[in-house]
């Protein structure tokens, strides 16, 4: 054996762990998502079994069995294909946190309504002015805790920025 080709025992275990973690990322796919993953079927087959297992000893050893399956196969293409379908939920997240910003400004900058309509000129104005009058009332008056209309403004801003962000390329 070559120095080349030693592996550690540590690097190893590392590459098993991220095997079965990939396993385990399968195993938590709607049968949707796994009928769009490419795979060899043996391991298709052992991500199935895993799926239907209910007790936690027993998905556990099949994911380790899942990361065994994989050590034969190039697990890359796999794990691309998965972390092409969580992108769309990251996008999905950095919107909630521009809408959130949004709510922040409109009810702290009274001039944040008008850039808001200019940026989304199918927003409702009045609706977001009487909403925003009433998140301001509620923080006024002490709420410790989100309370109705600071919710239901951060539900129609974000409605309004996720369907501006769908119409964009």
């Amino acid at each position: 054996m070559d120095e080349d080709d030693f592996i550690s025992k540590t690097r190893r275990k590392r590459q098993m762990k991220d095997l079965q973690d990939l396993g385990a990322a399968l195993v938590k796919l709607s049968p949707d998502q796994l009928a769009r993953v490419e795979m060899p079927e043996a391991l298709r087959e052992a991500v199935l079994d895993c799926k239907r297992m209910t007790k936690h000893e027993a998905v556990r050893r099949q994911v380790q069995y899942i990361g065994r399956v994989m050590r034969d196969i190039d697990a890359e293409p796999i794990a691309d294909q998965i972390a092409r379908m969580e992108a769309p939920t990251k996008r999905h997240v950095a919107l909630f946190h521009v809408a959130e910003q949004w709510r922040r400004d409109l009810i702290d900058d009274p001039a944040a309504l008008e850039r808001f309509v200019h940026e989304h000129p199918d927003a409702d104005p009045d609706r977001l002015r009487a909403l925003i009058e009433a998140a301001r009332k509620e923080e006024a008056n002490g709420a410790k805790r989100a309370v109705r209309s600071f919710r239901e403004l951060f539900h129609v801003v974000n409605a309004i920025v996720q369907e501006h962000a769908r119409r964009q390329p």
